[in-house]
C-alpha cells in the first residue's frame, strides 16, 4: 500500500494554510501555534527548527513528544470524514489538527479548542 501524498508532504508547505485561514478570520498566528504545540508537546524553539528543516507529515506527528491526551476527545467532522473514525493513527492526528484550525477559524473560544 502507498502512503498518502500528505505523509511525505513538508509541514511548513502547509503551515503558511493554516496561519491564513485563522488569519481570515480575525484570529492569530500565536493561536495557531498554541494549538499545535498543545496537540504535540513540541516546544517552541523545537517546533521552529521543524519548520526550518521542513519536515514531512510522517515525522511531525511521529517524532512528536507528548501527543495530548485530550485529542481524543476531538470530534466531528473535516473533508466529509469523521475524525475519530478514521483508522490510520497517522491520518486521524492530521484530520485532530485540522479539525482544532477549523474551529479556530469558526471563532470558537481556545479553552473549548483545547477542550479544557
Amino acid at each position: 500500500m502507498t502512503k498518502h501524498r500528505i505523509y511525505t508532504t513538508s509541514f511548513a508547505s502547509v503551515y503558511p494554510h493554516y496561519v491564513a485561514k485563522a488569519e481570515r478570520k480575525g484570529r492569530t498566528k500565536a493561536e495557531v501555534d498554541h494549538i499545535i504545540l498543545w496537540l504535540t508537546g513540541y516546544s517552541p524553539e523545537a517546533f521552529d527548527a521543524l519548520l526550518a528543516d521542513k519536515t514531512d507529515f510522517e515525522t511531525f506527528f511521529g517524532q512528536a513528544p507528548a501527543l495530548n491526551p485530550a485529542r481524543e476527545l476531538i470530534t466531528g467532522v473535516v473533508c466529509g470524514v469523521r475524525v475519530e473514525t478514521v483508522e490510520d493513527p497517522l491520518m486521524r492526528e492530521i484530520r485532530y489538527l485540522d479539525k482544532l484550525i477549523d474551529e479556530l477559524a469558526r471563532g470558537k473560544a481556545m479553552e473549548k479548542i483545547l477542550r479544557a
